[in-house]
């Protein structure tokens, strides 16, 4: 009899903490509604649970973004770039509104809306915050936009799961906000499976946006781009505009932008889409004076990827890196926390030797690759750890990186 009770023991104790384990999902809900007549965005964050959170501490910046704030909590903004939401218990909502169009010094812009579209970050639509909630609490996000008439869609770098819905889920955070590119309106779609990833290259109709090029040449070099970065998204968008959005490049959460009069392949054999895409894949971050690297290994990648794939003859290869190292000559070094063109060119002829170095060393079987996977399992990477790294691969130091221009 003692037997029994004891072997029941262990799982009375299991079925007794299996509770306290349990967190308490609570849902939260992102309504966007469009405003083109005033440039804006109404937002309304609500949650099914607000006793669940203590308070959201919002980042609002320091140019004026965001105003009109309502809530059936309280909102206290005692400074004048933070303001603190405090959901009310129950079913609690906080709403405000958000100008969408940012424009650049040369009058260039980084998101618009127009009568018929809006192109822009979701960073934006929600700022970043501080979250204090109760311990044991998960809250469960959604996007739902509710669009202008005569506007038929509106596509982000989510997961949809229903009529202009998405499911907003960031396993790195514990508040899921909607970042990434998002655009809405009169647009045009072309999408395909590649790999595991649901990809979408959209544009605002009439901006003269190449989007079947740009897809064919996502699919290109997919395939090398997986091989290097182990890392398959469930979903990526590409949005572009023409004039006056900013003439370049620039990733995002599970998106990135690219300008439509952007060529695919630049006249000294990069690629900008492939550069992003680079950012996207591999999420590498620098700290400590280190921009060369994220950069450097970005602009790389443009090159590497679309040789692997085929897109570029050995001869034309020779050509860029001579042409590289020409126009980076004058570097001295690559420490700065906003690397230039010519010294990302610099930090690209310094990748190409250091990929040199170790498939000489290790006889074909290492790479660059493998310092890059290393380094996309870190937080944020400084020159310090990409030596470490490089020299773990490498199994001792590397003549290459014995260099003024890392100093």
């Amino acid at each position: 009899m003692l037997e029994r009770r004891l072997s029941a023991l262990p799982l009375a104790l299991l079925l007794l903490s299996t509770p306290l384990l349990a967190k308490n999902r609570v849902d939260l809900e992102y309504n966007v509604r469009f405003l083109p007549e005033s440039d804006q965005a109404e937002v309304r964050i609500t949650l099914d649970e607000g006793e669940e959170v203590r308070s959201l501490t919002f980042n609002l910046g320091k140019k004026g973004y965001y105003s009109d704030f309502q809530t059936d909590g309280q909102w206290l903004q005692s400074a004048p770039h933070s303001g603190v939401w405090q959901p009310k218990s129950g079913k609690s909502s906080l709403t405000y509104k958000v100008k969408v169009s940012h424009e650049r010094e040369d009058g260039r812009f980084d998101a618009r809306m127009t009568p018929d579209w809006a192109l822009l970050r979701g960073d934006d639509l929600v700022p970043s915050a501080r979250l204090d909630q109760v311990d044991g609490t998960q809250l469960v996000s959604r996007l739902q936009f509710e669009l202008p008439k005569g506007w038929p869609s509106v596509e982000t770098g989510w997961p949809r799961i229903g009529k202009n819905r998405f499911r907003i889920d960031n396993p790195a955070r514990l508040f899921d906000r909607p970042t990434g590119w998002m655009l809405a309106g009169k647009i045009g779609s072309r999408r395909a499976q590649l790999g595991n990833t649901d990809v979408t290259v959209a544009a605002p109709i009439g901006e003269g946006m190449r989007r079947m090029d740009a897809l064919t040449m996502l699919s290109f070099v997919w395939p090398h781009a997986q091989y290097v970065f182990p890392r398959d998204p469930g979903k990526l968008l590409v949005v572009g505009a023409g004039e006056p959005m900013w003439r370049g490049g620039l990733s995002a959460g599970n998106s990135l932008f690219l300008h439509a009069d952007r060529p695919l392949v630049s006249e000294n054999g990069t690629s900008s889409l492939v550069h992003e895409l680079t950012h996207v894949f591999s999420r590498i971050r620098d700290t400590d004076r280190s921009d060369w690297i994220a950069e450097g290994l970005a602009e790389f990648y443009a090159i590497e990827l679309v040789h692997r794939a085929g897109g570029m003859s050995e001869d034309r290869y020779a050509k860029v890196r001579d042409k590289l190292r020409k126009w980076s000559k004058p570097v001295t070094t690559l420490r700065t926390d906003q690397s230039t063109g010519q010294s990302t060119a610099r930090a690209v002829i310094l990748l190409m030797e250091l990929d040199k170095e170790i498939r000489e060393t290790t006889k074909g079987e290492l790479s660059l690759d493998n310092v890059t996977r290393g380094l996309m399992r870190m937080d944020k990477v400084s020159t310090q750890d990409f030596i470490a790294v490089t020299e773990s691969v490498l199994r001792g130091p590397s003549k290459v990186l014995d260099t003024p221009l890392l100093r």
